[in-house]
């Protein structure tokens, strides 16, 4: 609980308040293949990734796994269409890795809203960053060629580029291994 605490304190929360928002998630351990989301299942539930990583991925009519994004160290996680709106989830979320994350659910985040103005804040910001990133990327993949997406990933998420495999990358870039080898051999 003292990551969650501190990542809570370090965006400007009071010890107290950060101690009393820490106490309505619950600790989770994941092992390396496990799902926190399951595409078809509603889920109403954020995580905040404490340790591991995270694969966000749908499956194509053809049975292929196209990764949308990994969630790493120190962020949130959720199906957030499932979640707002109570409904089947349409993507994977698993653990790439062995990973701890603390999970809230809907109930006990609309209680905090309620209770602490801050935490409502922080929530609408949460929700708003994560719906601009989701918008971003959607624009990205369809107007930017592989090369650029890349060069974006490389100077807005380095992180992802020095923890993650390969293959995982070249799915969220929309490109095969091969070619995201070619792109790192130029660059």
């Amino acid at each position: 609980m003292d990551k969650l605490k501190t990542y809570f304190t370090s965006i400007g929360f009071d010890h107290s308040t950060s101690g009393k928002v820490a106490e309505r998630f619950q600790q989770k351990t994941f092992n390396k293949g496990d799902y926190f989301v399951t595409e078809g299942k509603t889920t109403l539930q954020v995580g905040f990734v404490a340790d591991g990583q995270f694969q966000y991925y749908a499956t194509t009519m053809q049975g292929e796994e196209k990764t949308t994004y990994i969630a790493l160290q120190n962020s949130f996680i959720a199906s957030l269409l499932s979640y707002l709106t109570e409904t089947p989830a349409r993507e994977n979320i698993r653990a790439l890795t062995n990973a701890t994350l603390w999970t809230i659910d809907k109930k006990n985040v609309l209680n905090l809203q309620n209770e602490i103005p801050a935490f409502k804040n922080f929530y609408v910001q949460l929700l708003e960053w994560q719906l601009c990133c989701i918008d971003k990327s959607r624009f990205d993949f369809i107007t930017l060629p592989a090369e650029q997406r890349y060069e974006k990933l490389l100077k807005e998420e380095p992180a992802l580029l020095q923890q993650v495999p390969l293959q995982y990358l070249a799915s969220m870039l929309g490109i095969t291994p091969r070619h995201l080898s070619r792109l790192r051999k130029k660059m």
